[in-house]
């Protein structure tokens, strides 16, 4: 893996088109064509599902019939793919339909923006996958407060999370702190079983998600244990000042409007304060409004804020995850 890191993709694939349409892309590297096929060929078969396409394995090439815009689409997958494999050593099925979405960043044509949106941690390597998550990045490098909302699979919580760590590893701030309403108790945490890490952890496992995909797992107990990763249901917020931290306050469609004003005040010297949630899923009870859209109402002219809206085309896992937000974002929309 270290040796094919260092040579250009021009180094790696060879592109021959012949007559028919067909196009057939050349593996310099077996390492690099085995991962692209994947076991069973099973990423070639999804590719192939996705674009309707018929995609042949022989030898070290991969070969296309299709008419020239398919097979152009398609050797942009593959270099996609490449690239992505480069960098992160490992390809996932999410990969796959992220090649061939036509929202995502062209990263061949935006080498530089790539580049500058490049987030490394020691697990993997970030890359923002359309311009929208492109521009939650920007916003996280250089606002004190961002707010976005947004379904859910738009890389809200993760790119943030990804964020923060590397600002933390680089000492850039001294403290990540996650937190979420635990609405689902009705933040009545008294009456469960267990300590209090017991009794928030269930509520905040996707957060803990989140920092084991990026780092291991013994790093971030041990961070956890010395207090440079604090992760707290929103109830605990109340009364403090946040000073060089990078705080996330995740599932904030969860929150009341008091609740997210306390959270957004908390922030102190060198922080930021970064508030997702999915306006789609709010749990609170009928009665009570939900805090997430009134705070973009009321803070989105403020220059120092960024608010950024996700939708259907930003969704980065499971290409169906797209299609059921779109559906049901239609549907609401008809009434």
């Amino acid at each position: 893996m270290k040796n094919i890191q260092k040579k250009n993709i021009s180094n790696l694939l060879k592109f021959v088109y012949s007559e028919n349409d067909v196009l057939s892309i050349i593996f310099q590297n077996n390492e690099l064509l085995s991962n692209i096929v994947g076991e069973f060929n099973n990423n070639i078969k999804e590719l192939e599902l996705i674009t309707k396409t018929n995609i042949y394995t022989r030898g070290n090439s991969i070969s296309v019939k299709s008419d020239p815009k398919n097979n152009e689409k398609i050797k942009k997958a593959i270099i996609f793919l490449s690239e992505r494999f480069l960098s992160n050593g490992s390809l996932e099925k999410k990969d796959i339909h992220s090649s061939v979405n036509e929202f995502m960043i062209d990263e061949k044509a935006n080498s530089k923006a790539k580049v500058q949106y490049l987030i490394k941690t020691p697990k993997k390597s970030v890359i923002p996958r359309s311009e929208k998550q492109k521009s939650y990045v920007r916003a996280l490098h250089e606002k004190d407060i961002i707010i976005s909302a947004g379904p859910a699979g738009t890389g809200k919580t993760f790119l943030a999370v990804a964020v923060a760590l590397t600002m933390l590893l680089e000492k850039k701030i001294e403290r990540i702190i996650l937190s979420r309403p635990a609405v689902e108790a009705g933040e009545r945490l008294g009456f469960l079983p267990g300590d209090m890490r017991e009794k928030v952890d269930p509520y905040l496992r996707p957060l803990y998600d989140s920092l084991y995909d990026l780092l291991d797992y013994e790093k971030i107990q041990k961070k956890i244990e010395i207090g440079d990763i604090e992760i707290a249901p929103l109830a605990f917020m109340r009364g403090r000042t946040l000073k060089n931290s990078f705080a996330i306050l995740d599932e904030a469609q969860n929150a009341t409007d008091t609740q997210i004003k306390m959270f957004l005040t908390r922030i102190g010297e060198n922080s930021k304060i970064v508030i997702n949630g999915d306006p789609s899923q709010i749990d609170l009870p009928t009665k009570t409004n939900s805090g997430l859209n009134r705070s973009k109402e009321i803070l989105g002219h403020i220059k120092e804020i960024s608010t950024i809206d996700f939708d259907h085309n930003d969704v980065v896992r499971h290409h169906l995850v797209s299609k059921i937000v779109k559906a049901y974002s239609d549907k609401k929309n008809d009434k």
